[in-house]
């Protein structure tokens, strides 16, 4: 740990921590805000989480969740045609925010969906035998009872995380890749910056947006770990014909996601097993099956890739969000586990509210770190 006690040099207003969807746009919205902004990435900055999902602009079962995910996810998804078109004039890359909406086979869950729908005002539609192959042409057959989301847009992620990146840079944000916190800056006690393995860097707040690492990042700093554990997700990517998929499919907790240029997501597996990033054969096998079983084309298309993420698990699946009681000018974005990029606008429009001290967009306290940290005491009690 390292203690100023001399004058520095002019540094930024905030030092983000963690270059994934969530440091990006928190840094996008105080750049917006009128503050200077440096970030810094332990590895490439795009290339964890953020990348390795699907870009699904909804929760796979959002009535699944807490209202507290739902208010996050719905704020998100009114915001994001507009930022994807912003993004797309800003930096040349286009996000391909694409809403074709979400078939869901799987009829044991209408009751709940229904219910959902009514309190969240999203539309949800009970749909027929016939009326699933009319959405999609392909299915091997239909299901009982399958839900049929409308509204349910996606975004290609990894052009989401360039355009953002590019637009940052443009705005005059530095960017920093392979910076690993060692630990804390201090003056009088307070957090003012950290020890990175390439020196110190400076800002008047902290905002950590470090995903499953933010334990590690926090422990580095000698504060409390929040509980957000790593969980591993496998994801396969098919080379198809366009339209061989039309919608996005949801199976059995499983998802495929059609792309504009033809290409297939296929995923996720849910693994517990550390900081593990390896892919094995068993889950390839699995979402390999899978993906045959309920469209028979991709069977014969080739398989382009195959990889693994680390989601950010937190209890419930609810976000940290706020500032740390221990170190007020230490906030945290984190925690988002299977939904960082389709709560990450609203994630990010929060943090600065509660940042600047603005209205915030919504009420904050079901995900501030100290009524998070009780509730999960609670819990463990």
């Amino acid at each position: 740990m390292s203690t100023l006690t001399a004058a520095t040099a002019k540094h930024p207003d905030v030092l983000v921590v963690g270059g994934g969807v969530m440091g990006l746009l928190t840094a996008r919205e105080l750049v917006q805000a009128g503050l200077s902004v440096h970030l810094v990435e332990r590895g490439r900055v795009g290339r964890e989480s953020s990348w390795a999902g699907g870009g699904i602009l909804s929760p796979l079962y959002p009535w699944h969740y807490p209202d507290a995910v739902n208010r996050l996810a719905r704020w998100s998804q009114a915001a994001y045609p507009r930022l994807a078109q912003a993004l797309a004039q800003s930096s040349g890359i286009d996000p391909e925010w694409t809403r074709n909406g979400l078939l869901m086979l799987d009829p044991a869950e209408e009751r709940a969906a229904l219910e959902w729908s009514r309190r969240f005002q999203a539309r949800v539609e009970s749909l027929p035998p016939d009326g699933q192959r009319a959405l999609e042409p392909g299915l091997r057959r239909e299901t009982a009872g399958a839900l049929w989301l409308p509204e349910v847009a996606q975004i290609r992620n990894p052009r989401l995380l360039k355009a953002l990146r590019a637009d940052l840079s443009a705005r005059g944000v530095v960017i920093e890749e392979g910076v690993e916190v060692h630990g804390p800056l201090r003056r009088q006690g307070q957090v003012c910056g950290l020890e990175t393995c390439r020196g110190p860097r400076f800002g008047g707040r902290v905002v950590i947006c470090a995903g499953a690492w933010t334990g590690r990042v926090l422990e580095s700093l000698g504060l409390p770990p929040l509980p957000i554990r790593p969980v591993r997700g496998q994801m396969l990517l098919y080379r198809a014909p366009p339209e061989t998929v039309h919608r996005i499919l949801i199976i059995q907790g499983h998802y495929l996601i059609p792309r504009r240029d033809g290409r297939v997501l296929v995923g996720s597996t849910m693994e517990e097993g550390g900081f593990d990033k390896r892919t094995t054969e068993a889950a390839r096998r699995e979402l390999m099956a899978l993906a045959a079983e309920w469209i028979p084309a991709l069977g014969r298309c080739p398989l382009e890739a195959h990889w693994a993420g680390l989601r950010p698990g937190a209890p419930e699946g609810v976000p940290f969000i706020g500032a740390l009681p221990q170190q007020p000018a230490v906030f945290v974005n984190a925690g988002h586990f299977r939904n960082g990029v389709v709560t990450a606008p609203a994630s990010a429009r929060l943090l600065v509210d509660l940042l600047l001290g603005r209205e915030p967009i919504l009420d904050p306290t079901p995900y501030r770190p100290e009524a998070r940290r009780l509730a999960v005491d609670n819990l463990q009690v």
